[in-house]
């Protein structure tokens, strides 16, 4: 059966789904800031769909990490597409511009081949353990590699649609530990005063109890 015509009517995306194509998975949906759709071989209840998501790349949640001068560190980075993957390229860049790990996917089956490394970083990522994992460690971390560390990921079958997100590195020479004494002091002192308080109204009241019967003890033997 020839492939649909993109956009043609006689072709709604519940026909489409009918013969067999998977529905979009969540993350697949369209949205402001999406890419225009320009993969030729997609189903047609994706073709359909003029502003879809077709892949993303994450470096968790947070964009910055901090690491101590001469530890390893791991710099994360995982993607999702919605339409599967081909001969996926992935590549590590410092500071935008130096190459420092550039790999190759064949397919979701099969682990990340490497092409080339710098001999400081290591890929502990895996495709067929983990999700679509491209993490990579920097060995023996110094303060000259401080920088930005950009994951690239390029997929031939969204017509090379490049994606990439960046992690912020920041080297210190020793950890900086949080001193909480002047925290506990205020919290000491707060709480010191509101337990004076507490025993004040607590004494206050029996006071006011102890005066109010001997008033009435007293208006008793008065009669």
């Amino acid at each position: 059966m020839p492939s649909p015509v993109p956009g043609d009517a006689r072709d709604p995306p519940a026909q489409a789904a009918g013969r067999g194509w998977q529905p979009l998975p969540p993350h697949c949906t369209p949205g402001a800031g999406s890419s225009p759709l320009h993969q030729p071989h997609a189903p047609a209840a994706l073709l359909l769909l003029p502003w879809v998501i077709l892949a993303s790349v994450s470096v968790g949640k947070t964009s910055t990490v901090m690491a101590l001068n001469n530890s390893n560190i791991l710099l994360p980075c995982t993607f999702t597409t919605c339409i599967g993957f081909q001969d996926l390229v992935f590549t590590w860049y410092f500071n935008s511009t130096e190459l420092i790990y550039h790999g190759k996917i064949k397919n979701k089956a099969t682990e990340p081949t490497l092409i080339w490394h710098n001999p400081r970083v290591e890929f502990v990522g895996s495709t067929t353990k983990k999700d679509n994992n491209i993490s990579i460690v920097l060995n023996n971390v110094e303060f000259s590699d401080a920088g930005k560390y950009t994951c690239h990921v390029k997929n031939p079958r969204e017509r090379n649609a490049q994606h990439n997100a960046t992690i912020i590195l920041t080297v210190v020479h020793k950890m900086v530990e949080t001193d909480n004494t002047v925290t506990l002091i205020i919290v000491g002192v707060v709480g010191g005063l509101i337990g004076l308080l507490i025993l004040f109204m607590l004494i206050k009241r029996v006071v006011l109890f102890i005066i109010k019967k001997t008033q009435d003890g007293n208006g008793v033997g008065g009669l």
